[in-house]
């Protein structure tokens, strides 16, 4: 629990809820029903154990924002409890209603304690993997998809390491529920796209492709477009990112639009691919950018553009 005055309004009440919501309960010292509702209050809180954070503001120290949040949402009495999400108010209710009105309340604003769990395992995946502990990273990313399926970030995750450890039947096991996303979702369109690439190196039937078939007919034609894309597949089933880009590049660079964007589409779902997750950092910094990534991005601009 929180106490909010003028000087922690920004980062503990407004900041805080971009992390996790926050209910803040105005009250006043002379008021009884607000006596009555904060104890119910604050054993919420334990209960919900880290899904909201309570704040308390008294409305005879604070009035400035206990005047402002009333009126904005026409209230004329205490206790007046608001919800803010995202650094913004977004519901509230009055009066010392019973614990169950109040779950009734919490549950449609806070997350539900398997996402909540989910998304821990998740964060501590990424830092395992940030620790080399691939293994461990593959673990807890499992755990986030199977306590929360529609944690898509985390499956994202899962799906791209066990392709990245050529594990590629547990990955399309993964990738199954949410296939019919990658029609609409970039991230889930990329890791299609790298199935997609690993199927034309290992086909059902006949050997391997490698990189170099296609070089012949490449030096014969710099515009057999078809050649040097079943190149930059076979470098994408390689993991050979940088190849692979660098081969889709000389495709847009005589023809942007080829065959219905597909050199574009294949480059941007590399960069999705190959961009590093955002891991947190301390004092709230944004992580710089993977140079990588960002050199690859400026340079598909420049040609796109030219």
């Amino acid at each position: 629990m929180i106490d909010i005055t003028l000087e922690n309004f920004q980062s503990d009440l407004i900041d805080a809820s971009a992390v996790a919501p926050v209910l803040l309960d105005i009250w006043a010292e002379w008021c009884g029903p607000c006596k009555q509702l904060g104890p119910v209050l604050e054993k919420l809180e334990v209960e919900y154990a880290g899904r909201f954070t309570l704040a308390k503001l008294d409305a005879d120290k604070v009035p400035q924002i206990s005047q402002q949040l009333s009126q904005m949402f026409g209230v004329r009495s205490i206790p007046f409890c608001v919800m803010f999400k995202d650094g913004q108010p977004v519901d509230g209710f009055v009066g010392a209603i019973p614990a169950e009105q109040i779950r009734t309340f919490l549950d449609k604003h806070v997350p539900a304690a398997e996402e909540m769990e989910a998304a821990e395992q998740e964060e501590e995946a990424l830092g395992a993997l940030a620790d080399g502990d691939t293994e461990g990273a593959l673990e807890k990313l499992q755990h986030a998809v199977a306590t929360d399926p529609a944690n898509d970030d985390a499956r994202f995750e899962y799906v791209k390491l066990l392709m990245r450890e050529g594990r590629i039947d547990d990955a399309k096991v993964a990738f199954a529920p949410v296939i019919a996303k990658a029609a609409s979702v970039r991230r889930f369109e990329a890791l299609q796209r790298w199935f997609d690439a690993v199927d034309f190196v290992h086909p059902a039937a006949g050997p391997a492709r490698e990189a170099g078939e296609f070089d012949a007919r490449i030096a014969a034609n710099k515009r057999d477009f078809e050649s040097r894309f079943g190149r930059a597949q076979v470098l994408i089933g390689e993991q050979r990112w940088t190849d692979a880009m660098d081969e889709l590049l000389e495709i847009l660079m005589r023809d942007k639009s080829w065959n219905e964007d597909l050199a574009r589409k294949t480059y941007i779902a590399i960069l999705e691919i190959i961009e590093p997750p955002r891991v947190k950092v301390a004092d709230g910094q944004i992580p710089p950018d993977d140079p990588t990534v960002a050199t690859y991005r400026r340079r598909l601009s420049s040609v796109v553009l030219s």
